[in-house]
């Protein structure tokens, strides 16, 4: 749960607000209506806010002392206003705001709770700054450093790739087109074709003024472009927005490969990856062994128990199985239905599974349901095709359903 400290006094900003804080469980408002209070409030609790939006025109702070207030103790603060001043805007980003957020719609408010969580998730966000001009490079980690990222920098084209080959966990690049050694320019071509680093965020700058520039940069595989001199709200909403974009696209590849309910590979996903290891072991000369594993009398569980017992054992068992086959490629393949692709013997993969087995019986998924138990069928061989080794494994698993479930039934192939 995060405190967020408010500081408003108008009765409908209030109520929108009020509104918004019952949709988010994880954020906890404690409202303040004037100086005075959030005052009170900051000198005896401050370290349990995590951040504060904080109206810019108070009765007793009408020039925007609340904000100096909470900046004084370094909370976060995004600023609420009933108008807008260009000026009064960039003296605020200048000086450490998160946002200035203008008071028009619904939508805005949205926005500052959008901003909220991103000052959650920013945390775990590196930037890297490429930038050979001090003055540039101080700027842009000043504008930046309100919003909570990990920021790293970098004064030319070798030293950024050097970093980027020592910390491939960076999120986002900030890099200068003209810097010594490598350009940026060339650094973006580097990146995007040699060493196929297509997850990281790259936005390009620029003080020159050709517009053939940024296309250039975008062609080659920037993701977006500033030109210098840039204000600091354009700079926060360039990596807001492509932060945001990569975000959206990690959740629809999440959806596209991962069962949603168990968190295992899809079966999409488990073919496409099952493929890929399957051409390594025939390039090795290595046998694989595969398991189909069917969950012992799952209807029954739906029909007895209701389809919420059904969900919870389905997950309790992809994480049993998670937990007991780390390095294998699992995968559920629609209803109750499981696979396994690992290098184990078929002999040792059909032991563990025993282990497992005797495991899951002992786990709890529904009040009053019956032990989780499973059978399977294991297979190892070198089949031309996955299809062969998983009709292979299915074979078995219906020969361990007709001889009375809970088994693992296995064969090395001639």
């Amino acid at each position: 749960m995060r405190n967020i400290l408010v500081i408003e006094d108008s009765p409908l900003v209030l109520k929108i607000l009020e509104h918004l804080f019952r949709q988010e469980t994880d954020l906890e408002p404690i409202f303040c209506a004037s100086l005075a209070e959030a005052e009170v409030m900051l000198e005896t609790s401050a370290a349990l806010f995590f951040a504060a939006i904080v109206d810019l025109h108070l009765p007793d702070a009408p020039d925007g002392e609340s904000v100096d207030l909470v900046m004084r103790y370094h909370l976060p603060c995004i600023v609420l206003s009933g108008s807008y001043n260009e000026q009064r805007r960039d003296e605020l980003l200048m000086k450490g705001v998160v946002d200035y957020v203008l008071k028009e719609s619904q939508h805005s408010y949205e926005y500052a709770f959008r901003l909220l969580h991103r000052l959650e998730s920013n945390s775990q966000v590196k930037i890297l700054i490429a930038e050979d001009s001090d003055a540039t490079r101080h700027y842009i980690r000043h504008v930046l450093t309100p919003h909570r990222f990990q920021l790293l920098d970098a004064r030319d084209g070798d030293e950024t790739l050097r970093i980027l080959q020592e910390q491939p966990d960076i999120d986002l690049l900030v890099v200068d087109h003209s810097m010594p050694g490598l350009s940026g320019f060339e650094l973006v071509k580097l990146l995007r074709q040699k060493l196929e680093r297509h997850e990281l965020i790259i936005i390009g700058l620029s003080a020159d003024a050709k517009g053939s520039l940024s296309a250039m940069f975008i062609k080659h595989g920037a993701d977006d472009f500033l030109r210098k001199p840039f204000c600091p709200e354009e700079l926060n909403c360039r990596v807001i927005s492509t932060l945001e974009r990569r975000d959206l696209m990690r959740a629809l590849k999440q959806a596209a490969q991962y069962d949603a309910l168990t968190g295992l590979n899809n079966r999409r996903a488990f073919y496409e990856q099952g493929l890929k290891q399957l051409q390594q072991a025939q390039r090795s000369n290595q046998p694989l062994s595969v398991a189909m594993l069917d969950l012992d009398f799952f209807k029954r569980i739906n029909d007895e128990h209701g389809h919420a017992s059904g969900d919870s054992a389905l997950v309790v068992f992809a994480r049993a199985l998670a937990e007991a086959f780390p390095d294998a490629l699992l995968g559920r393949l629609g209803g109750e239905e499981f696979a396994l692709l690992s290098p184990l013997e078929d002999a040792t993969l059909a032991a563990a599974l025993d282990r497992l087995r005797e495991c899951c019986a002992t786990l709890h998924y529904a009040a009053g349901a019956p032990p989780l138990s499973f059978s399977a069928g294991v297979y190892q061989g070198e089949p031309e095709d996955l299809e062969t080794l998983l009709h292979q494994a299915d074979l078995r698993l219906y020969q361990a359903k007709r001889q009375g479930r809970g088994l693992s039934i296995w064969r090395t192939a001639d």
